[in-house]
């Protein structure tokens, strides 16, 4: 595990270059993001080619946590797991559930801690203490998860002279070790928006960028020292057991749909790229194939779909061109208006809409198969993990006593958005983890999901059999 006291540590920075060394040196690794993050693995896909999927124990239970990091491993010989935010940095800031440092305690998994060195030096020192402390504090076991430390935005002479003041009060009590340093390069800086990092083909040379950081840790960074750490990692099983690695079957997402030919429509390009691998693995894995369009560049719909996904990402950055493709917008709001079942996500949702109006003050005519426009705030408007629950009039409204969504269904997401809508929908009850707060947000039809939420599907894999069997009841595939 990549990790570090806060963000804006380089854990990003650090995490892709330490994969890029990885493969230069004949390794197959594969990639992790703890949290609900979609920008970080889409560096680790489309940059580096490499296997890429998030680890969350908000969203699903350590069993399950465990099986998700147990399916992803064998796509590769060894793992890094990005972290998110600082390390012990949970729910609602005050827990330890869901932080980077659950993900690590459920996984047995050591960590490199990154420290942004920048204008310190001794001060270092107790701060990496502290640190040591809490975690052989909070392991568990009495010993440390923290393995080993990584010094960013340092000089060499100034690795060197940290290294020895850190590891001459650390290393007898804890056996911690100061294994590498990045210096300060002000030409390698990636850039952020409102979400996070700028997306992965917005910053010019990246795979340079990342291949030039990876050859500087080649002389900056002990990779025996690393290899060690991993090598000390426990191979955890799906029940928790620690043993030699192995590979089991999932339980959470065990229903399929029978002998169907079913087609899922997801679109797919630079305005709407969020989406979870999982969520998309479990449909594929409940019976579904997926073929992915763009709202952008594409004309219409593709032909003989059963469903359409449109997740999540900056339609607004794109308002002009997704208004100027009237063909797809027509193509889309004609299917949903003649019941192709449909769930969309926050971006998806603000594009199904009438409007966008954007932080310039701008209109954009969108697909209008929702009534309502998205307008910019300024400011976030709902943030952070939620439980998800559907109402009981929603339930009647959508059909009622339907046999693949119960009457108390709920499922786990996260919201992060600076649109809020003139029409965010009151079929779902929001309530936020460890307060009281709550709101009402969805639509929910007997054909649409759709709202501001980034719901995660292993969380309550009903969801899926809901999206498919509606899907099927169709009784052939529209043309578009």
């Amino acid at each position: 595990m990549i990790s570090a006291p806060k963000s804006g540590s380089g854990k990003t920075t650090l995490t892709c270059a330490i994969l890029q060394l990885l493969k230069n040196h004949g390794k197959r690794p594969v990639a992790f993001k703890c949290g609900p993050d979609f920008i970080d693995p889409m560096f680790h896909k489309q940059v580096l080619g490499i296997h890429s999927t998030n680890l969350d124990s908000f969203f699903v239970d350590e069993e399950e946590v465990r099986q998700i990091f147990s399916e992803n491993m064998a796509e590769g010989d060894c793992a890094v797991i990005e972290g998110v935010m600082g390390l012990f940095d949970g729910l609602g800031g005050t827990s330890l559930k869901a932080s980077s440092y659950d993900i690590v305690r459920i996984t047995k998994t050591p960590i490199l801690l990154v420290i942004d060195a920048e204008g310190a030096s001794r001060s270092i020192v107790p701060l990496v203490r502290g640190f040591l402390d809490y975690d052989k504090a909070h392991s568990g076991t009495g010993e440390n998860l923290i393995k080993g430390i990584f010094l960013n935005k340092v000089s060499k002479g100034t690795f060197q002279l940290l290294k020895s003041l850190i590891e001459e009060e650390t290393s007898s009590e804890y056996g911690v070790k100061v294994i590498g340093y990045l210096p300060k390069d002000s030409k390698d800086v990636w850039k952020s928006r409102h979400l996070g990092l700028l997306l992965p083909d917005e910053i010019k040379n990246l795979k340079e960028q990342i291949q030039n950081t990876a050859r500087t840790l080649e002389t900056t960074l002990d990779f025996e020292a690393l290899e060690k750490i991993s090598n000390g990692a426990l191979r955890v099983g799906s029940d928790g057991e620690t043993s030699p690695f192995e590979i089991k079957t999932s339980t959470n997402s065990a229903f399929r749909i029978p002998n169907s030919e079913l087609t899922l429509a997801v679109a797919l390009d630079e305005a709407f790229c969020f989406y979870y691998h999982e969520n998309l693995k479990i449909l594929e894995k409940s019976g579904a194939k997926l073929v992915y369009f763009s709202p952008l560049h594409d004309k219409s719909l593709p032909n003989g779909v059963n469903g359409l996904l449109i997740g999540g990402g900056y339609p607004e950055l794109y308002a002009s061109p997704l208004q100027a493709n009237e063909s797809m917008r027509k193509s889309i709001k004609s299917a949903v208006d003649g019941g192709l079942p449909v769930m969309a996500e926050c971006g998806g949702f603000m594009y199904l809409q009438e409007k966008i109006i954007t932080e310039t003050g701008e209109s954009y005519e969108m697909c209008g198969a929702i009534k309502g426009e998205s307008r910019y705030t300024g400011k976030l408007v709902r943030f952070g993990y939620a439980d998800f629950a559907l109402k009981g009039g929603a339930y009647e409204k959508a059909g009622g006593e339907n046999p693949c969504l119960s009457r108390d269904f709920s499922i786990k997401g996260h919201e992060f958005h600076y649109f809020d809508s003139t029409n965010n929908g009151a079929d779902f009850t929001a309530s936020k983890p460890l307060s009281k707060k709550s709101w009402d947000c969805m639509i929910f039809t007997p054909t649409m999901l759709a709202g501001f939420p980034h719901l995660y599907y292993r969380s309550s894999p009903e969801i899926v059999r809901w999206f498919l069997e509606t899907a099927l009841t169709r009784t052939k595939p529209h043309i578009y």
